[in-house]
């Protein structure tokens, strides 16, 4: 019943200054504002190809400021769309998933899930100039991603048949991506369960526990991207002949960790590689 991974919900201090720093990252631009009621939180929308980062800065007690005050600025929640928005508040409930309505999204907590605070909007088709097409895959990095994944296959009425397995031995993770519809889309969500406590993700795991640790979003072209940080100082990762993917580091982007790969590339460990060659080849 999940479409697309449509957004990202960000706690961040300033969200006007948040604003800005999308705009010279990605190219977003603003959209709308507005004041989240369930979070006491003020809201700027930002879009950027066809995703959208809510940009979420307290307006006094609530999760919003917990999160500042506990962990700083960076990813709040995950966002993603359904075609049918009151059968899936129907299908959560029925699986005994709370749920809170407002302004036409649900919202789901936490602790309903393994760590991923979710917001869930019906499909709206956005196609807003940018460095960036779209955000395809959030990370929830778990105790145990087989139970994870039976779970969201359950309460998000997933075909645990489309999932694939991963392992990566240089970032220290084995997991599962809940891919929805492939090879139509990538979108999906990465379950990551760390086998290396060393390394960043194990770090991050000691630190948080369950919990949302990063997203990643595709491109036409990785090059504009790199070479826009490098010009104002930012942080970032990337193969010197910009090729693949890359990774942007929390500090340029509000306290979030993006990863960016080139069009279909991603296919290639996503358990259909021959996509990946298939995109290349006619570029």
């Amino acid at each position: 019943m999940l479409h697309r991974v449509d957004r990202m919900q960000l706690a961040v201090r300033d969200r006007e200054e948040a604003a800005r720093t999308f705009a010279a990252a990605l190219g977003a631009r603003k959209d709308r504002e507005d004041h989240l009621r369930l979070y006491n939180a003020a809201r700027t929308v930002v879009q950027a190809g066809q995703s959208e980062f809510e940009l979420l800065e307290p307006a006094g007690d609530g999760p919003v400021a917990e999160h500042l005050e506990r962990w700083g600025e960076g990813i709040f929640a995950a966002g993603f769309s359904t075609p049918d928005i009151a059968a899936l508040a129907a299908h959560l409930q029925s699986q005994s998933i709370r749920v809170t309505e407002e302004g036409g999204q649900l919202f789901i907590g936490p602790d309903q899930t393994r760590g991923m605070r979710t917001v869930i909007t019906g499909d709206r088709a956005i196609d807003a100039p940018s460095l960036i097409t779209h955000v395809y895959e959030v990370t929830n990095v778990v105790a145990d991603h087989r139970d994870t994944a039976a779970f969201y296959a359950r309460i998000f009425a997933l075909d645990a048949s489309r999932f694939c397995p991963i392992k990566s031995e240089r970032w220290g993770y084995v997991g599962t991506l809940t891919l929805y519809n492939p090879p139509e889309q990538l979108d999906r969500i990465e379950l990551t369960q760390t086998t290396e406590q060393s390394l960043a993700m194990g770090r991050f795991f000691a630190r948080r526990g369950e919990s949302l640790y990063m997203c990643f979003a595709e491109t036409e072209d990785i090059r504009p991207i790199a070479e826009g940080l490098k010009a104002r100082g930012a942080r970032y990762m990337a193969d010197e002949d910009f090729v693949g993917s890359m990774f942007i580091h929390p500090s340029a982007l509000c306290g979030m960790l993006m990863g960016i790969s080139r069009t279909n590339e991603a296919w290639k460990w996503s358990g259909r590689p021959e996509l990946a060659t298939a995109s290349r080849a006619t570029h």
